[in-house]
């Protein structure tokens, strides 16, 4: 009779290993051909967008050439977020991305003030040196371009996209896409890893040079530095929200010094109500994320 082996006893496979959080990591799984696509797609977007609004106001009585206040808004708004489209668009070619992947995290107050502290005052006390020494002077031209100085209506528009409109989208593809993505760069100098310097640094540029527009040119430095910095905050604290916050206070300030001469307290609650919304409107997506300590 032959003989009939034991049976095998049972085995259970190991359940799969819990997803790494990207917090460990903080580098998106996006690859870098995404970082110049994302800037050409963004481009045309915002291009074709700008096009369809002007042309939109101008059947209904704008200048081409001189848009009212409610077009130029529009427009700089519908460019801002062809960008967004953008980075949402490469970013989702392979998985869904999520939030935290753009670096809507929240973190601990002490982590997030310190950065935003720290960055802040070496960005002006450098800008302050810069003027100085180069004797800057003049305006921004997108907020008289807004026409903040026409009406309440124009005026309150222009301060909610300048102060919480743009710093939300340029952090979300500047500092939430684009420098994830280039921080891929491996660059190996003395043996010693500098890709993530060099993101910063060609991110800081293209924000600079994103700005061509609408500041004058010997702003474009300082701006360019202000994204470098600003790369160094999402870096250091893994986090948009000291980005988002910095950026929104440096507009504030702008607004209310140079254009608007507002008083010091009519600045501080611009701030403050610029700090509310962005809150209001990004915090919940990182409602599931744990803080960063």
């Amino acid at each position: 009779m032959p003989s009939v082996p034991p049976p095998s006893p049972v085995t259970r496979e190991a359940p799969p290993p819990p997803r790494v959080a990207q917090d460990e990591s903080d580098v998106p799984p996006w690859p870098l051909w995404t970082a110049p696509a994302s800037i050409v797609l963004g481009l045309g977007l915002g291009l074709v967008a700008s096009i369809v609004v002007g042309a939109v106001g101008h059947a209904g009585g704008s200048s081409l050439t001189h848009p009212t206040p409610a077009v130029s808004i529009i427009s700089d708004v519908a460019f801002d977020l062809a960008f967004v489209a953008a980075a949402l668009y490469f970013a989702g070619l392979q998985a869904r991305p999520r939030p935290a992947e753009f670096g809507f995290r929240r973190l601990r107050l002490r982590l997030a003030v310190g950065a935003f502290l720290t960055a802040g005052i070496g960005y002006y006390v450098l800008t302050a040196i810069y003027a100085t020494f180069f004797k800057l002077h003049g305006k921004d031209k997108l907020p008289s371009e807004l026409g903040v100085s026409k009406s309440t209506a124009a005026l309150v528009a222009a301060a909610v996209f300048v102060c919480v409109i743009a710093p939300i989208a340029e952090e979300f593809f500047f500092r939430g896409f684009l420098f994830g993505v280039l921080r891929r760069w491996r660059v190996m100098i003395a043996g010693r890893d500098i890709g993530t310097w060099l993101a910063a640094v060609v991110v800081g540029l293209l924000f600079g040079l994103a700005h061509t527009g609408s500041a004058s040119p010997q702003y474009l430095i300082p701006l360019g530095f202000l994204g470098f910095v600003l790369c160094l905050v999402r870096w250091v604290t893994r986090s948009l929200y000291p980005c988002m916050a910095l950026h929104a206070m440096n507009n504030s300030l702008a607004l209310g010094i140079n254009q608007l001469h507002w008083t010091g307290g009519e600045i501080v609650a611009l701030i403050a109500g610029s700090f509310a919304l962005i809150g209001a409107i990004t915090l919940p997506l990182s409602a599931r994320t744990a803080a960063i300590t």
